[in-house]
């Protein structure tokens, strides 16, 4: 680890969140709920969007590689430049706000990405969507100024874990509903109404205790947020494992349905079988991410990540050579049993290191380190395997789950308690 490396410190916890309260177990059970609707219905698409572009007028098989990267990334290529901003207002007015304004905006386009009568279309509405996106980030930034500092690792493995089964299941029911249903149109519909749904339950049972910014941190530039990520070497590596993180796990989500196609064909359930190779990662995710959150608040944040990271570089390595289709579903439920743990790992540490009041901006501006990897990992999948084949994206996502891994090592620092009343330090 760098010897540069900030001290990673935290203000202690506001005396009235202390960890035998109970009301926030109420918010974050809420959440984890909320957060498997809306992200059910967004990976309903997940199968659906390759399979739909020959219907768009794309009519070649390098077309579908490269629109299926572009398309895919398209949203969260935006939400990286409009997340900071959206976490600055949602410090100002309230996490809860966020998610409203969040839910409305998913529904509204992902509709419009069904009505879509070519390619140009749908990406322009998957575009537009991005400036409005951040459901997730808001979500954590909610959970994380209503919950014990001491708890934060589990309360962000369970969030995690809601997320992790929408994706579980998500997969699955679009691609079976596209099969029963005869139309890939269909999951867009529904994607919707399930998200008009969403924002209803949080309007209606989502309690937030919130804590506005302090008046002069209101008059603050937008640049203050960047200034405390730029300015602290402990956050900064934080950033880049996020980016890193998604940049490699993104990378097969344009490929894995056309993968599955190379392996078995096509036959009529083919949108089915590639919904469940989206899934069972989601399945090792939802065993694992609880577990690993769990712990992270015992044996430190540092470890879990080393842990994860190594797991995944280990078992995304076999899926290059994979040549049947059980096999490969066996790979990739392996590596969700370790893809799980990294997110909310990270995101406690950085929680961990700034005050409650201000967990909205920073959540804003790591977001955009999320959704940069959301976006250049498909993209980057695409041109890959446009111009190499399938299987070199998977090797290349192996590597760059090995250079987060050397990167954790050397750069990110522990964070421990110190003696009573010092609060976390970083080691």
């Amino acid at each position: 680890m760098t010897d540069d490396a900030d001290e990673m410190t935290a203000p202690a916890a506001p005396p009235r969140l202390r960890t035998e309260d109970t009301s926030w177990k109420r918010t974050l059970w809420a959440m984890v709920f909320i957060q498997f609707i809306m992200t059910a219905a967004i990976n309903f698409l997940s199968p659906i969007i390759p399979l739909m572009l020959p219907e768009l007028g794309v009519e070649t098989d390098a077309g579908v590689f490269w629109w299926s990267g572009i398309i895919t990334g398209a949203t969260s290529f935006v939400a990286a430049f409009a997340s900071p901003v959206w976490g600055r207002v949602a410090d100002r007015y309230g996490r809860k706000v966020a998610l409203l304004r969040s839910s409305f905006a998913i529904a509204l386009f992902t509709a419009l990405m069904g009505m879509s009568a070519n390619v140009w279309q749908f990406f322009g509405a998957r575009f537009i969507m991005g400036l409005f996106a951040g459901f997730s980030s808001a979500a954590i930034a909610l959970v994380a100024s209503q919950v014990p500092e001491r708890r934060l690792g589990y309360a962000l493995g369970w969030l995690s874990s809601g997320q992790l089964v929408g994706s579980l299941v998500g997969p699955v029911i679009g691609g079976a509903l596209a099969d029963i249903a005869g139309s890939y149109r269909t999951p867009f519909y529904l994607c919707a109404a399930i998200t008009i749904a969403g924002l209803l339950l949080v309007w209606a049972i989502v309690h937030e205790d919130f804590t506005p910014v302090p008046p002069s941190a209101r008059k603050e530039p937008l640049g203050a947020g960047l200034r405390m990520l730029t300015g602290s070497s402990a956050l900064m590596a934080l950033f880049l494992v996020l980016l890193m993180a998604q940049l490699s796990t993104r990378t097969v989500a344009p490929v894995v349905t056309l993968f599955v196609q190379e392996l078995i064909g096509s036959p009529p359930q083919l949108a089915t079988l590639s919904g469940i190779a989206f899934s069972i990662t989601g399945l090792a995710n939802l065993i694992a991410a609880p577990f690993l959150g769990n712990r992270s608040d015992v044996i430190g944040y540092r470890k879990v990540l080393l842990i994860c990271l190594a797991g995944a570089t280990l078992t995304s390595a076999p899926q290059i050579f994979s040549d049947s289709y059980w096999s490969f579903l066996a790979w990739r439920f392996a590596v969700g049993l370790f893809i799980g743990g990294i997110l909310p790992t990270a995101n406690a540490l950085i929680g961990r290191s700034v005050p409650r009041e201000r967990r909205g901006s920073i959540y804003g501006m790591t977001a955009s380190a999320t959704f940069l990897g959301n976006s250049l990992g498909p993209l980057s999948g695409g041109g890959i395997a446009a111009g190499l084949g399938i299987r070199w994206v998977f090797a290349i996502t192996t590597l760059l789950l090995l250079a987060n891994l050397i990167w954790v090592w050397w750069s990110v620092p522990e964070l421990r308690e110190g003696p009573r009343g010092e609060g976390p330090r970083a080691e």
